[in-house]
């Protein structure tokens, strides 16, 4: 997965077909991000770059209730790649 603008549209596109917004704003997140679960809210600390944007997004996107199977193409096929870079983030940190 490269670090590109069009690859933090396409993971922030996943969030917005399942419903979720984001926002990128200032705050003491010692994560990075807060996610409001009731309201499909996701908010980013807005003075990330964007490799920590991708990698956070990364490490946000299994922690929703996501359900693939009624995902557009190719809106699936972005899910699917974050999923394996997570699967991959985490054989790292074990």
């Amino acid at each position: 997965m490269k670090y590109t603008q069009a690859t933090l549209d396409k993971i922030e596109r996943v969030l917005e077909d399942v419903g979720y917004v984001l926002r990128y704003e200032r705050g003491t997140f010692q994560s990075g991000y807060c996610i409001l679960e009731q309201k499909k809210v996701v908010v980013l600390n807005k003075f990330l770059q964007m490799e920590g944007r991708i990698n956070t997004l990364v490490d946000i996107v299994p922690q929703l209730n996501i359900r693939p199977d009624e995902l557009p193409p190719d809106i699936r096929k972005t899910y699917d790649e974050v999923m394996v870079k997570h699967a991959e983030s985490d054989e790292d940190k074990a």
